[in-house]
């Protein structure tokens, strides 16, 4: 596959990605010079623009699994996967975001919370809970995975470079910068980034009209002649587009649920001014239904690649869209389709790192050893804790990402969503009941919080669905199902067992 890359691509390239790093160290640089504190590195100090702050939302829920891996799987099982991916999430997810941003905020400002276990254990009054929650949080390490992997297939494709050694730099570069830069600089590489997808996914987007030459007929025919129920709603031949079941309900359930991830919901607390949400939501949810279509490129990918292979030799499916790119656009299209990819990736990568390691620092390490801390030094030694699991982080992604590119199960993304869907149907009664309910019980969220674990990875290991019968399952099912048996036992433990106290 790395073949498919001219010589003058790879030059190009090459010039092009390390200009990118040049003016990603800029930032870092410049917001490493403003922090003071954790709470700077987790929030900022720095009052942002709603403009701003809603591009940084865009680019952080649209990763490399919306602009890399997701086309893949719709390159396999065609228009059921578009509507999955394409119109039912992106519609879950707008709803959920107007009704919890603006709830989360107020909450979160109100009690001080830097990051979402912080949140709920504030919220709680509990200390336990918190350090619960940043025990799980290390599930996003799925997440992180799916992107290092996504970067590694398009920068080990257009650099002709082998993906061990793109993998290593990627890790060391990326991670790096984030033990410096935190929030301050993440706001500002975020908006540029997402200015940049944006424009790339219109590209994309457009290099498919060819396809609708004919019109929506001809195209649909294109469809058929790929396979049975290649241009059908459901495709009982996949393993996560089968029936309306698990393309409409469990994806509708998954999109309301996906805002409870750290680096999405707390987003808005970058926010100074209370009338500056309205316009972060307008500009975060007109920008993200651009990036949201981008699935169509599977489509036009399986047109490009009827039959999946590059000289006989079959595309592993996470590498569909990186192989696309290459053969498909011009020298210099390919490099700002390239840079436009790298940013999906690069956007979300450093929302992770940054949330996650101010959650283990914050609600793991310092409730367990903070003691050792000097008084008179405790910022700096804060920070210097925070590095120290920033290179934590980056030893276990090296070694997941590494397995995942060797010998994935169909594809990372399915690694990725078995982790973060346990994460947030864990979190999503005891942020909801947090935003919406009055006095509720410790005991009502934490029994919620581990029923949903155990649900989730009960139903996925052990496959007492019908629908987990398969060599590849669907976590959205086993997720599902934990979402709706948690919401049931919180609501009957909340109504049926008496209060003791408010929660905040």
């Amino acid at each position: 596959m790395n073949n498919l890359a001219s010589s003058e691509q790879i030059f190009a390239t090459w010039i092009v990605v390390i200009l990118y790093m040049l003016v990603i160290l800029f930032f870092v640089i410049r917001g490493a010079l403003k922090i003071k504190s954790m709470s700077d590195y987790a929030i900022g100090s720095i009052s942002f623009s709603p403009l701003a702050v809603g591009l940084a939302l865009a680019a952080s829920m649209t990763s490399a699994a919306t602009f890399i891996i997701n086309p893949g799987f719709i390159a396999l099982y065609g228009l059921s996967g578009v509507l999955s991916f394409g119109i039912v999430m992106p519609l879950a997810i707008f709803c959920s975001l107007i009704l919890l941003t603006k709830k989360f905020r107020k909450s979160g400002s109100h009690v001080k919370a830097l990051t979402m276990a912080q949140w709920i254990g504030k919220m709680y009054q509990s200390q336990n809970y918190a350090i619960f929650f940043a025990f799980i949080s290390l599930l996003l390490v799925t997440f992180i995975v799916l992107i290092c992997v996504g970067l590694t297939q398009v920068l080990s494709s257009t650099l002709n470079v082998e993906p061990v050694i793109v993998l290593l730099s990627v890790i060391v570069f990326v991670f790096g910068y984030m033990m410096f830069g935190g929030a301050n600089s993440m706001v500002y590489t975020n908006a540029i980034q997402a200015t940049l997808m944006f424009v790339v996914a219109v590209i994309l987007l457009f290099s498919g009209m060819e396809y609708f030459q004919d019109g929506l007929g001809g195209f649909m025919k294109k469809l058929e002649s790929i396979g049975p129920h290649y241009a059908s709603l459901t495709n009982p031949d996949s393993f996560l587009f089968r029936d309306f079941f698990e393309i409409i309900f469990c994806q509708a359930v998954i999109g309301i649920a996906i805002v409870c991830q750290p680096h999405i919901i707390t987003k808005s607390l970058l926010l100074k001014d209370e009338k500056d949400v309205n316009r972060y939501l307008v500009v975060g949810i007109l920008v993200l239904l651009v990036f949201f279509q981008v699935v169509f490129v599977g489509l036009f990918a399986r047109f490009h690649f009827p039959d999946l292979t590059v000289n006989g030799v079959p595309i592993p499916m996470d590498g569909i869209v990186s192989a696309y790119v290459v053969s498909e656009f011009s020298v210099y299209v390919t490099i700002l389709v390239v840079l436009g990819l790298i940013s999906a990736g690069l956007s979300t990568l450093e929302g992770l790192i940054q949330s996650l390691s101010a959650t283990l620092t914050g609600d793991l390490f310092n409730p367990l050893f903070g003691k050792i801390y000097d008084p008179a030094k405790r910022d700096k030694q804060e920070i210097l804790v925070n590095k120290l699991m920033i290179v934590f982080l980056a030893i276990i992604s090296f070694g997941l990402s590494y397995q995942q590119l060797k010998s994935p199960n169909l594809s990372v993304g399915i690694f990725a969503q078995n982790g973060v869907y346990a994460y947030f149907s864990s979190a999503f009664v005891p942020v909801l009941f947090g935003m919406f309910l009055k006095n509720v019980r410790l005991k009502t969220v934490f029994t919620s919080s581990v029923v949903a674990f155990l649900v989730h990875f009960t139903v996925y290991y052990g496959r007492f669905l019908p629908y987990m019968k398969e060599t590849v399952n669907n976590p959205a099912i086993a997720s599902t199902a934990a979402l709706i048996v948690s919401v049931i036992v919180g609501l009957s433990m909340h109504f049926y067992l008496k209060p003791s106290q408010s929660h905040v």
